[in-house]
Parts: C-alpha cells; structure tokens; sequence
C-alpha cells in the first residue's frame, strides 16, 4: 500500500515515462530475479520505480552496494535514495547510459530493466541495449518484462546488436499479466551450447 500514493503522483504527472497502471507486483519481482544469484552483480536496475525489483535482489543475497538505480522521475529517486541509502542512484536518461561511464568494460553482472520498451523509439531501445551490453561482461544477462505478447525489443534491433532474447516465464499475478525475457549475447548462448 505504501507504493501506490509515489506511484499515482508519478502517473498522473507523467502518464507516458511511468506507462502502467499499477506497481509491479511481488509475483513479476521474484519472476524478473529469478534467474540473478548474490554473485551476479554488480547489478543495473533500469527505472525501478518504487523499488519492488530493489527490494528482490536484496532477498536474493546481493548486496546493496553492489546496485546501481537508473531512474529519470524526480520523486521516485528520492523514493529510491531514502529506501536504498547504501545503493548508487542516479537520476537521469537511461537512453544515455553509454556516455554515463557507470563501469570499465566487462564489468558489469546484470541488467533489471522496468522501463517501458513498448512505447519507445526504436533508437531509444537501441541507446539503451548499447550502453548496458557495453559494460556488460559476456556471461552477464538484461532481463526486461513486457505486458505484450512477444519480447518488447524488436528482431531487427536483437540481430543488429548480435543479441538473443528467450522468455523465462509469465506470471498471471501482476495487473496486467508480464512475461520476462532474458537478453543475452549470442557468443554466449553459442558458448553455452557447445560447453
């Protein structure tokens, strides 16, 4: 209960950069973090919001200092900040995360994105999958969840950037119902294969 007053004033000041109409629920928390272990960060979390994904990677054994949020409303990085004293957060454009130098390359564990893909730009998505798969090592994966019914990041975008991207699961308890996807390099998916 304590998520849905921030959540309403960031929706009604900005209907578009929030786009849903309800925070994530506990079920797509633990869904989108299943697959993260204590030893995967450190991790990128991209528009948490609330911090419902925050506060599953803290139950997953990562550290919170170990966390970097990416979050563009005003309200919700105050949110974040009081919540998550100990994680780096920054409030900015996570279209620009190339020009951030948020990690030397390969450094970089995971990526948990909640941004809402589906009402942005191709370019927009690009900018985004760049800057997080430049600091990503090649075993890391960028999970993202959709209420559409295929992965938000278009085919031609996946192949561009040489990039695979396989749902994980779906969870009918969340408002609306989610799928994940985990996104990942294919020289890994190819490592794996031949392992």
């Amino acid at each position: 209960m304590s998520d849905l007053l921030p959540f309403f004033r960031a929706w009604v000041t900005d209907p578009k950069g929030v786009s849903a109409i309800s925070p994530s629920s506990p079920a797509l928390a633990e869904l989108i973090t299943s697959e993260v272990a204590a030893d995967h960060g450190p991790v990128l979390e991209l528009g948490p919001g609330t911090g419902v994904f925050t506060r599953a990677l803290l139950d997953r054994g990562l550290d919170e200092s170990d966390l970097t949020l990416i979050e563009q409303g005003q309200d919700f990085s105050r949110l974040l900040s009081d919540r998550y004293p100990n994680a780096r957060i920054l409030q900015m454009d996570a279209t620009r995360l190339a020009r951030a130098g948020l990690y030397q390359p390969g450094r970089l564990g995971t990526v948990i994105s909640g941004l809402p893909l589906l009402s942005m730009k191709p370019r927009q998505i690009m900018g985004i999958l760049t800057g997080t798969f430049g600091y990503m090592h090649d075993q890391g994966a960028f999970y993202q969840f959709t209420y559409g019914p295929r992965c938000p990041v278009p085919q031609a975008i996946l192949g561009r950037l040489d990039l695979r991207a396989t749902r994980i699961g779906t969870t009918v308890r969340n408002m609306p119902p989610s799928s994940v996807y985990r996104i990942e390099k294919q020289q890994r998916t190819r490592g794996l294969q031949t392992a």
